[in-house]
């Protein structure tokens, strides 16, 4: 693809970007995809193809029945020529038809994977927030142990942050410790109020789309006949592959630990948890990490609760959202903390995440 990396955020938009347009039936095709509990109908131009048979790999096709005469939740059109050479990516709410539009105009900048993806998530979680739901940008595992005790854990962060590595890290160690593994979401969740109260959290995706770099060479090469793959001689190359079925990611499952994915401070005990909500929350908002190549962004930098993708937008409402909902987990035992990750420091991308994992799963066991 002609970029390899994705850059600033997606905006609202007070125009329809879809009103006056006509798509010819020769140059586009359709992927109507289920991203999370959301019918969402993707429009792709055919000279970005390849990021369009990239979603069979992410999101789970709907079948006939679900989408033939159904208003879908969202559109996306991806690559239509608008006669401007500058890229435009933005998102408009059709409040009359109660449907989200996601828009990215027909240029070289949008050739890369993470303009589709992370257009799709943000559509998907200013969704969920209109349903008072909380979008989480990271990674959620239901892990059962060898010992018969089981933990559905959460790992926070925004891009390069070490979610997808964590998950890396708990697979490698499957056979010492690990009954089963399951995988909730790997990107992109979100939480969700029970009317039980419980706090339960569910996936957008049954695919991820990983940094090559950052896996074992083995497994990444061990999915040559199911993943599809993007830029594998630079920087930042992709795979992206599927981890989890509809079945698994739309079930829901109670949260017991809510752990923010810190990948710039070493520390020697991996772990800890808050016992002052106030502060808990303090650090989940500032969403701080070191950046790691896989934006255009450098250096140790913030985005709102670590998510550029809905609660940037809607911060107002985000920010209630997230004294309710963690307010409702403090309260509920969740456990709330901090897992150093290390993997922006020098010479720890693959120990720091790997003995993280270790601390994670020597805790469960002693719960």
């Amino acid at each position: 693809t002609k970029r390899n990396t994705r850059d600033g955020v997606f905006q609202e938009h007070s125009s329809n970007p879809i009103e006056n347009i006509v798509l010819n039936e020769d140059d586009w095709f359709l992927y109507p995809a289920k991203v999370g509990n959301m019918l969402t109908f993707v429009y792709f131009h055919k000279d970005f193809m390849v990021h369009g048979f990239a979603l069979s790999n992410l999101f789970e096709l709907a079948k006939e029945d679900e989408y033939i005469g159904k208003k879908p939740d969202i559109i996306y059109i991806f690559g239509y020529p608008d006669g401007q050479k500058e890229k435009r990516t933005f998102y408009y709410k059709d409040k009359k038809n109660d449907i989200l539009i996601g828009y990215a105009n027909h240029c070289d900048d949008i050739d890369y994977f993470g303009y589709m993806k992370k257009m799709l998530l943000t559509l998907h979680n200013v969704k969920q927030m209109e349903f008072n739901r909380l979008p989480i940008h990271g990674a959620m595992v239901n892990i059962a142990l060898k010992n018969g005790k089981e933990a559905n854990i959460i790992i926070m962060g925004d891009s390069g942050a070490g979610k997808s590595e964590s998950l890396e890290a708990f697979r490698t160690l499957n056979e010492k410790y690990i009954r089963h593994m399951r995988i909730i979401f790997d990107d992109m969740g979100y939480l969700k109020k029970e009317d039980d109260g419980t706090i339960k959290g569910y996936g957008t995706e049954t695919g991820a789309f990983v940094r090559i770099d950052d896996l074992d060479p083995a497994y990444a090469f061990g999915q040559l006949d199911r993943g599809i793959y993007m830029n594998l001689d630079q920087v930042n190359g992709r795979v992206t592959i599927p981890v989890a079925t509809y079945d698994v990611i739309s079930k829901g499952y109670k949260v017991d630990y809510m752990l923010y994915a810190n990948n710039y401070e070493s520390a020697d005990q991996k772990i800890h948890f808050y016992t002052n909500l106030d502060e808990a929350i303090e650090v989940f908002e500032a969403g701080a990490r070191k950046a790691k190549g896989t934006t255009t962004e450098k250096g140790l930098v913030k985005s709102y609760f670590a998510n550029p993708f809905g609660p940037v937008q809607e911060k107002e409402k985000a920010g209630k959202l997230i004294r309710q909902f963690f307010t409702d987990m403090y309260k509920n035992g969740v456990k709330i903390g901090e897992i150093h990750t290390e993997l922006a420091i020098e010479g720890r991308t693959k120990d720091g995440p790997r003995e993280a994992a270790e601390e994670l799963f020597t805790l469960i066991n002693n719960d």
